[in-house]
């Protein structure tokens, strides 16, 4: 037999072979032509490739979105927010209730100074801190003196009691006392990995230096 009527009959054999695929791939009822995606895990690829997108997105000029209230997805977005970071957040408010504001964020564990102020012009907040909508909880100290406390002989514990001091930021405090000595100043408290002038703010008139 001819080259040619070899190729001639191959062709036709791969078409036949095609179209009985096809027809095979096809469910009753599909317009001709359809073709049926598989998905490879569950929700599918186009669930996937939705996720990617919405993360992906930027923010639009001026869209804010609110940290007291929206999914890891969502903080996802925000400039210099990671998925672990999201994910941190979420949980923190959880255990802790809403932030109420910059500075309650600043307890969460990877948010600095730097991104705060990063953050500043793309976020807000509907709910209360925990420390606002609970004005009549006792506090051991309410101001500069004796009842102070003392940033360079608190025990851990006590350093909890302050406002925006969760267990990372007490820890943080002990470990860098222990490096580098007492704190000259209370301002000094902000060398500390983790301590931004938010917390700062909220622990003068709680804390001193001695």
């Amino acid at each position: 037999m001819p080259a040619e009527h070899r190729a001639v009959l191959l062709l036709i054999g791969l078409a036949v072979a095609g179209h009985g695929v096809r027809l095979l791939a096809t469910r009753p009822g599909d317009a001709p032509g359809a073709v049926t995606l598989l998905a490879g895990s569950p929700g599918g690829a186009g669930a996937h490739r939705d996720s990617v997108v919405r993360r992906a997105r930027p923010l639009a000029r001026g869209e804010r979105i609110d940290v007291d209230r929206a999914s890891a997805a969502e903080l996802d977005r925000l400039p210099g927010v990671g998925m672990g970071l999201a994910r941190r957040i979420v949980a923190d408010r959880q255990k802790h209730g809403p932030f109420g504001g910059l500075p309650g964020l600043d307890r969460v564990s990877g948010v600095g100074p730097g991104l705060l102020a990063d953050l500043e012009e793309s976020v807000t907040f509907s709910g209360r801190a925990a420390a606002d909508a609970a004005p009549s909880a006792p506090r051991p100290m309410t101001a500069v003196g004796s009842a102070a406390l003392n940033l360079n002989t608190a025990p851990r514990e006590a350093l909890l009691t302050l406002p925006g001091i969760g267990p990372s930021k007490a820890d943080a405090i002990v470990a860098y006392r222990e490096a580098h000595g007492p704190f000259a100043s209370l301002d000094a408290v902000l060398k500390v990995p983790g301590i931004g002038p938010g917390i700062l703010a909220r622990i003068k008139g709680l804390a001193k230096v001695q």
